[in-house]
């Protein structure tokens, strides 16, 4: 047993992980970090590539982030507010890059036009009211809407090729967009963190935790090759354990996290390789939601960069299993259920019915049910150049409402105890894009007495810490500019509006 504390564990070896662990080595170097991961690699579950779209959530194409009011007013608050946390994340990785911490940025970051695709009248008037909204807005600079088809098949031809005439359908593109490989941006990180003396625990996981009187946490450890169990005291624990994250905080005894619960939702993608195929789509392209889906289960065709090999990916489509992450049991879901939680986890399925049938009817879709669902984005599709891969799982947050009882929340949230000792993340969507600024909140909740100190580093490494670019077009221009010269990113970015 180590009784000596460390300064930091790091629960978890995803992005969210790397990316706490690289800003507190930037910020506090003479610190000791310590990471330890259940299984023999890192960035396998939700940070893997091909169990996440890797889409650079900017809320470029994502139109959940814009939905109808009521009255039928569009906002583009909620937009606006998720590409500024990107813009964060990817002048962090800039920064990385400049420094060498990040290799050759095309190993994890590629230009790729956002698109959004929708059909019939409604969703077209739609979408043009969107566009007219966002227009305006720095962020979304060149953002081109059409609704022509010899228009839009010149931006991505799948989509309108052998499409029946006449069809009501329209596209919005901005070329700034990005496809980002999670999966190697994370070992990146971490090889960086390595270099650094962080220490890397594979095959270990995290078996319990519990605050000691000299206010560090008893870290409980199981090595799963030779099952040996140690212990090590640290203090500051960061749960970024993806759907194994509710357990672990639930063990800890924190009573911040009583009425928050998990919602788990599977999902698969159909991918291709045709290099016929993949030559005639360049781009990431969101449609709209099906009545009652999840916003992570959005239909989208999306070019894929992994490993440097090119393909396409389409889906995902939802479905339920009990469990919270990919490589766990059966059991998560029944496991996560305590006396304080019972309440608004029943709240939520008593609100969320249009969702338990969408999924239901999800699960057991046809072969042929899933190729109709891609014949909407391409029209020539054929199963036979198509594969099924199962995508990564999702956990949704279930937490306590005054006015319902209970609310699932499509979105993250950080849980931290009221000491700031302990801090973990749960939910998923938009996740991994907006890694940086929620481990940035996260240092300002966690080190009240270091973040004054720690500013002037942080606005060094993020240059926007601390304001709005959106409000400022020259500033937001010159960001997009910077970042894509220091990302060898290839689009064409807009001069300020």
């Amino acid at each position: 047993m180590n009784t000596q504390p460390v300064d930091v564990v790091l629960i978890g070896g995803g992005i969210m992980s790397a990316t706490l662990g690289t800003l507190l080595k930037e910020l506090q170097p003479d610190w000791r970090i310590e990471v330890y991961e259940r299984l023999g690699e890192l960035a396998q579950e939700s940070s893997n590539p091909w169990n996440n779209a890797g889409t650079g959530h900017a809320a470029l194409c994502e139109l959940n982030y814009m939905p109808e009011a009521a009255d039928g007013s569009l906002t583009a608050d909620k937009a606006v507010s998720i590409n500024e946390q990107f813009q964060i994340s990817r002048q962090l990785w800039a920064h990385l890059v400049t420094i060498g911490a990040l290799p050759e940025p095309t190993n994890f970051i590629n230009s790729t036009p956002h698109m959004t695709f929708v059909h019939g009248k409604a969703n077209v008037d739609y979408l043009r009211r969107r566009h007219a909204v966002l227009a305006d807005q720095p962020l979304f600079a060149g953002m081109e809407f059409s609704d022509d088809a010899e228009t839009i098949g010149r931006w991505t031809p799948l989509l309108t090729k052998k499409r029946k005439a006449g069809a009501k359908i329209a596209a919005t593109r901005i070329e700034s967009g990005t496809d980002v490989d999670f999966g190697a941006l994370t070992r990146y990180m971490f090889d960086n963190l390595v270099t650094q003396g962080v220490g890397i625990h594979l095959n270990t996981q995290v078996t319990g935790l519990k605050k000691q009187t000299d206010a560090t946490w008893r870290v409980k450890l199981l090595n799963h090759v030779g099952q040996a169990r140690t212990t090590v005291n640290a203090r500051f624990v960061f749960v970024g354990a993806g759907g194994g994250g509710l357990a672990l905080l639930q063990q800890s005894g924190i009573p911040e996290v009583e009425g928050f619960g998990g919602f788990p939702i599977s999902g698969q993608f159909l991918r291709t390789t045709n290099p016929k195929l993949v030559a005639q789509h360049q781009a990431k392209v969101y449609g709209k939601a099906a009545v009652g889906a999840p916003p992570m289960s959005v239909p989208h065709l999306d070019t894929r960069v992994v490993d440097g090999e090119m393909s396409l990916l389409f889906g995902p489509y939802a479905g339920f299993s009990p469990k919270f992450l990919k490589t766990s049991t059966w059991f998560d879901l029944p496991f996560s259920i305590r006396l304080h939680n019972i309440g608004p986890m029943l709240a939520v399925a008593r609100h969320n019915f249009d969702l338990m049938k969408y999924l239901i009817g999800e699960v057991f879709a046809s072969r042929t049910a899933k190729l109709k669902a891609l014949q909407e984005f391409v029209p020539t599709a054929k199963m036979e150049d198509w594969e099924l891969i199962t995508a990564g799982q999702r956990v949704q947050v279930m937490k306590k409402d005054a006015a319902k009882g209970g609310v699932l929340q499509m979105g993250t949230e950080v849980i931290t105890s009221s000491d700031g000792s302990l801090a973990g993340l749960l939910g998923a969507s938009p996740g991994a894009s907006t890694a940086a600024p929620i481990m940035v909140d996260l240092l300002a909740r966690c080190f009240p007495e270091q973040i004054e100190g720690w500013k002037p580093r942080i606005r060094a490494m993020i240059p926007s810490y601390g304001t709005k670019l959106n409000a400022d077009p020259a500033a937001a221009a010159a960001s997009l500019a910077a970042t894509a010269a220091a990302l060898n990113l290839t689009n064409p970015v807009p001069a300020a509006v």
